[in-house]
């Protein structure tokens, strides 16, 4: 999603991408989120699952928590060890375990990608049985990290 790409520029929230869901809700369009990374370890650490307003306005108070005390490292490696891949498997740990055999640090790009392609959505979306939709996400972060390496950003994540 938009908001992932904005990880390294946003302080917590991605005030854009937020009201650009609210103006595709008043269009008809339905509920959608608009939650960063960093919303996301603050719901996942502290809050419950579900779509409330009191819940929404709780995460970006712990969003802007966290952006205030951790590192943007600290904070995808809090993400990666605590997102859902599929129904039970939470890190990318456990992930790259039970669907590659390996550990995370031995994916390959390719194996990295797909798990990632799944985020958005692990139990509809799977890395066991992937999609054609999964397979072309897929496809398009492997074409984000061949950029981001050409760029010196990807081998060690240059923060």
């Amino acid at each position: 999603p938009q908001e992932d790409q904005k990880f390294l520029a946003h302080n917590a929230l991605d005030f854009a991408s937020i009201e650009q869901a609210f103006e595709d809700y008043r269009g008809g369009d339905g509920l959608r989120g608009a939650s960063t990374i960093t919303q996301q370890v603050a719901k996942n650490v502290f809050l419950w699952s579900g779509r409330s307003f009191v819940r929404k306005a709780l995460e970006a108070y712990f969003a802007l928590l966290l952006e205030t005390c951790l590192t943007k490292q600290r904070i995808l490696e809090l993400y990666l060890n605590v997102a859902e891949f599929g129904p039970g498997v939470f890190g990318v740990e456990a992930a790259a375990q039970r669907f590659f055999g390996t550990t995370a640090s031995g994916l390959a790009p390719a194996q990295a990608a797909l798990l990632a392609a799944v985020l958005p959505n692990p139990k509809s979306l799977e890395a066991a049985r992937p999609s054609d939709y999964v397979r072309d996400r897929q496809a398009w972060i492997m074409t984000q990290m061949r950029m981001l390496e050409a760029r010196g950003h990807y081998r060690g994540l240059d923060w």
